[in-house]
């Protein structure tokens, strides 16, 4: 099966942000918000966050807020929820919330909520429920989950669930497993899990493995690492994820690993990136991989992390 290479990934992770010439860094430089929460997290995840200067990162998250209070993916850019969730949990990653004007980011985040429930992702109001996770997950993590109609907000989720047990990004939308960790996420954050139809949710996503043991987002197309935490993540919070088989899994993500250069890719052979990297170890963190920190399957932060956060320890 091989070992999960961490001494190369953590180099190839600490190797993009010091290479901004390389053809990663460029693609990535008007999400690098996002880049740098996926790279961050898997750094804890394998013991390594010390590895960077987190001074040094927080500056610079400073540096991409709007005086809307939104986050951009980096500075000069426009802000969006997406950029803003991972501007908090990197701060919350480095227990430095209180560096953000909680109430300022907050009131970002509740005002893209609309009137259905559903939420916007930016001014130019795209509404998907990949967002409405967002939304709850953010406000959750600064405490701040009163600012807006749960209510609301969980009947919109409701109404993108469908006959298959699964959710799609609005209602009448086909299931995918990026959207159903979203509505399940938001769902358990919010305590309303019970509104979901658990064994037919979990035939559903127990269906996503194939024969290499890799998972895919939808009947009949390729399994991707990513989904290694899109479903296994959902099925963990409903508590199916025993209907699988945990150990072709992972063995499919340890062959996506480039072990001579570092990092993982969406299937093995193909060209390594920083998001296939953190989501390949995640889900090595959710099938409890030895020396990989256990991941809150909700939250998608450390789960002592989020201990903390919460319960302050």
């Amino acid at each position: 099966m091989g070992e999960l290479a961490v001494d190369n990934h953590v180099k190839y992770i600490l190797s993009i942000e010091k290479n901004k010439d390389s053809i990663e860094s460029v693609v990535m430089e008007h999400l690098r918000m996002n880049g740098a929460y996926w790279g961050l997290t898997t750094l804890d995840l394998l013991g390594k966050l010390h590895a960077v200067d987190s001074n040094e990162v927080i500056e610079w998250i400073v540096q991409c807020q709007h005086e809307s209070g939104g986050f951009s993916g980096n500075i000069g850019h426009d802000p969006h929820i997406l950029y803003t969730l991972s501007a908090v949990q990197i701060m919350v990653l480095f227990d430095r919330l209180n560096a953000l004007d909680a109430e300022k980011v907050s009131n970002y985040v509740a005002g893209l909520q609309n009137e259905d429930g559903s939420f916007s992702g930016d001014e130019w109001g795209e509404v998907d429920t990949r967002f409405s996770y967002i939304a709850i997950c953010c406000l959750s993590l600064l405490h701040r989950l009163d600012k807006i109609n749960v209510e609301k907000a969980v009947n919109y989720i409701l109404r993108c669930k469908n006959m298959d047990g699964g959710f799609g990004c609005t209602p009448g939308g086909e299931s995918h497993a990026g959207q159903i960790f979203c509505c399940v996420g938001a769902l358990a954050i919010t305590g309303s899990l019970h509104h979901v139809d658990k064994d037919l949710l979990g035939w559903w996503l127990c269906e996503r493995q194939v024969k290499s043991g890799g998972l895919n987002g939808r009947p009949e197309k390729l399994p991707d690492v990513c989904y290694s935490w899109w479903v296994l993540s959902s099925l963990i919070i409903i508590d199916r994820v025993h209907w699988i088989n945990k150990e072709k899994l992972i063995k499919f993500i340890l062959n996506c690993q480039d072990t001579e250069k570092g990092g993982i890719s969406d299937r093995p052979d193909d060209a390594v990136d920083v998001f296939h990297t953190y989501f390949g170890v995640a889900g090595l963190s959710l099938l409890e991989y030895p020396g990989v920190k256990p991941i809150d399957p909700a939250y998608a932060l450390p789960v002592q992390v989020i201990n903390k956060t919460f319960f302050g320890r």
